[in-house]
């Protein structure tokens, strides 16, 4: 397994200007450095990516970077895989984050949210991949009925209450209230209900408050965690009434207020 380099908006690992031009860089990293000096192409079976970090701080790519990086894996003959274990299941506000990148890829992987918390994973492919030999993929738990039901009427649910566009709309209006009310000091992003925003210090590098800022917001009533060095993940379940997802996010700016 060979790692390569997030685009990150804000801490880019290349010396690159804005979030298109990051993403950029780290394609040609992996074309130019990895696919050229480390492996070659044809022993790379397939690239893995989440379309948006999770635990690395709810990072958005640019969309150039995500297309760029599926062509790149179709010139090469490999399979492009996406993890959509956070990302998943209506959390962006689409079914999976990927199709907010107009790509389609060959593999998903899935769990947590397929049933509602139940313990489940499944992998979702092409059928050209998928057609395995009988026993070529086994499990210890797989099958089990209960938690399959979950995932059932858990979709179904999802469908009937609109929670997609419930999603998309009530996450574009957290984005704005936290990108007007803290948005010159600190930086917010993400796509539906799966919302980061990175706590930064005067020059611009991750704040050290990260852990108090939780902590006073759970004592308030609010229970957030972290991601990345100083990213508070808002991401409320999908069906959190709209009232209820302001008063929060309120109270979550009056403590960041304090830290100005």
């Amino acid at each position: 397994m060979i790692h390569a380099p997030y685009p990150h908006p804000v801490h880019c690992p290349f010396k690159a200007s804005t979030p298109v031009e990051c993403g950029e860089y780290a394609l040609a990293f992996i074309e130019d450095w990895i696919l050229k000096r480390l492996v070659d192409p044809s022993e790379v079976s397939l690239v893995l990516i989440e379309p948006i970090q999770g635990e690395g701080g709810y990072v958005v790519p640019s969309k150039s970077f995500i297309q760029g990086l599926r062509k790149l894996t179709q010139e090469h003959g490999m399979l492009f895989a996406v993890d959509e274990v956070q990302s998943g299941f209506g959390r962006t506000g689409r079914w999976f984050a990927v199709e907010h990148f107009g790509v389609e890829p060959d593999l998903i992987a899935t769990a947590k949210a397929i049933a509602a918390g139940l313990p489940l994973g499944a992998i979702i492919g092409k059928a050209e991949v998928m057609s395995l030999p009988r026993g070529a993929h086994a499990n210890t738990f797989g099958g089990n009925p209960v938690a399959a039901a979950a995932a059932l009427a858990s979709m179904e649910v999802i469908e009937e209450e609109g929670l997609l566009r419930h999603a998309e709309m009530l996450g574009e209006e957290l984005k704005k209230v936290f990108a007007e009310e803290v948005g010159d000091r600190h930086h917010v992003r993400g796509l539906g209900l799966m919302i980061g925003v990175e706590l930064l210090d005067e020059r611009k590098k991750p704040a050290k408050y990260l852990d108090e800022v939780l902590m006073k917001a759970f004592k308030r009533g609010v229970a957030v965690i972290g991601a990345g060095l100083s990213t508070i993940r808002v991401a409320p379940p999908l069906v959190i009434p709209r009232e209820m997802a302001l008063k929060a996010a309120s109270v979550m700016l009056e403590i960041l207020r304090g830290y100005r």
